[in-house]
């Protein structure tokens, strides 16, 4: 028996520690270039470094539309190959960026946003299904509240200590990450198949066809449009921060070298793992599906009061934007898998997280895509630091309201046992909260 055990620990370590650094590489193929200012430079009237954004974010746009497909069908076998030939064609297309001029290098920034793209839905696939991939999950997702300004660091390293300029350091640094990337992907294809209790405990996972997929989408119309646009709401905000965190930085008049991208995002990875890691402990799904509702509560007020807190002078810059993005991060985090996990577990759907993430995923980006629009045209006069703060408001109520209704609606799709109230979605009765 003991032996079981250890070995169930060190499988659901070995995954943990594989799926954290294949993704924590990606960023290193995803992110550095936003640390680079390109200061003086615009072309079609807008910022050039909006626009490689915008590029790269168009790109993941399209990536994850054509994901709903290609992930929700990918077999098994073919999922490192896959892998290894996206990195490959993300950092081709950072050496494109690098050679050829602004602004026609600007399609190679689209490029690379592609391959990138498909890589969360690969890296999942591995893990769903199992007794323990809400663990193995949130190391994962920690990864890229990490790994983000982790790899900001590493950029601003390459360009001030070895005089690399702003269009030959995102190559550069994906350079770094390349060798590390294929042993942890190599890891991962070690890791064992789902057992036996992890498909009775989780329903087993398998590929869906069109019928099948729109049939899903039918089945949970509502809850489902309403995580759609709160999940916009999530990576508006989370892209925004993540993309212009130099300037806000700056704006704020915070004195800082690289290692700032780090430091704040590590407390937040550490306090993100360490609340929802008790969501392990929670066996009956429909319960535990409930729960991250409450936790979407929780996080996305946090965001409102922190920003309100900052704007007063309680809450000092440093601070202000740990827990502002750990209030973000903690809402955000769950539907990168974890929450789509339950909810297939929970009503005993047929098919995947992939097809539930790339839904959801696709729509985000392209609200990413529009609010840098939106911000060049329509608010170029606003700083970036105050329009950070507007979006901080606009977005903590539109999500608190619109995971409400995601879940009353989830509430009166639950279908009771008669047998038992143990599998019944949990009601909003305080008494048995508190």
């Amino acid at each position: 028996m003991a032996r079981t055990i250890n070995t169930k620990t060190f499988i659901t370590l070995q995954a943990a520690f594989a799926a954290f650094g294949v993704y924590f590489c990606m960023y290193g193929f995803r992110k550095p270039f936003t640390v680079a200012s390109f200061e003086g430079l615009a072309y079609f009237g807008v910022d050039y470094k909006i626009l490689i954004i915008i590029a790269q974010a168009v790109g993941y746009f399209v990536s994850k539309f054509i994901g709903i497909k290609f992930i929700s069908e990918l077999k098994p076998q073919k999922r490192i190959t896959y892998l290894f030939v996206f990195i490959a064609i993300a950092e081709l297309a950072l050496l494109g960026f690098a050679a050829v001029p602004a602004p026609y290098n600007i399609i190679f920034m689209f490029i690379n946003g592609i391959p990138l793209g498909m890589i969360w839905g690969i890296v999942f696939s591995y893990i769903e299904g199992r007794k323990t991939t809400e663990i193995i999950g949130l190391f994962l997702c920690s990864s890229f509240v990490v790994s983000s300004g982790f790899t900001k660091s590493v950029g601003k390293f390459l360009m001030d200590s070895f005089s690399i300029s702003e269009f030959w350091m995102p190559f550069s640094a994906g350079l770094i990450f390349i060798i590390p990337l294929i042993l942890f992907g190599l890891l991962l294809e070690r890791i064992p198949k789902p057992t036996e209790e992890d498909i009775l405990l989780k329903n087993k996972r398998q590929p869906l066809n069109g019928k099948e997929r729109k049939a899903l989408i039918q089945q949970f119309f509502v809850p489902i449009m309403c995580i759609i646009f709160l999940y916009i709401c999530l990576t508006v905000l989370r892209d925004f921060r993540d993309n212009f965190n130099r300037e806000i930085w700056d704006e704020l008049n915070f004195s800082f070298d690289s290692s700032i991208f780090t430091l704040t995002e590590i407390p937040i990875a550490i306090m993100v793992l360490l609340i929802l890691s008790f969501m392990v402990k929670v066996k009956n799904n429909k319960k535990a599906f409930a729960y991250y509702h409450y936790i979407l509560f929780a996080g996305i007020l946090t965001v409102g009061l922190s920003t309100y807190l900052f704007q007063q002078g309680s809450l000092p810059p440093f601070l202000w934007m740990t827990i502002s993005g750990l209030g973000m991060y903690i809402c955000y985090i769950p539907f990168n898998g974890i929450y789509f996990d339950r909810m297939i577990a929970a009503f005993e759907i047929k098919g995947n997280v992939g097809f539930l993430i790339y839904t959801v995923d696709s729509f985000g980006y392209l609200g990413s895509v529009l609010i840098l629009l939106y911000k060049n045209f329509g608010s170029s006069k606003t700083s970036w630091l105050n329009f950070y703060i507007d979006l901080n408001y606009i977005i903590t109520i539109a999500v608190f309201v619109l995971s409400a209704i995601a879940f009353l609606a989830f509430r009166k799709k639950s279908k009771p046992k008669s047998n038992t109230n143990s599998n019944q979605f949990i009601n909003f009765d305080t008494s048995k909260i508190l």
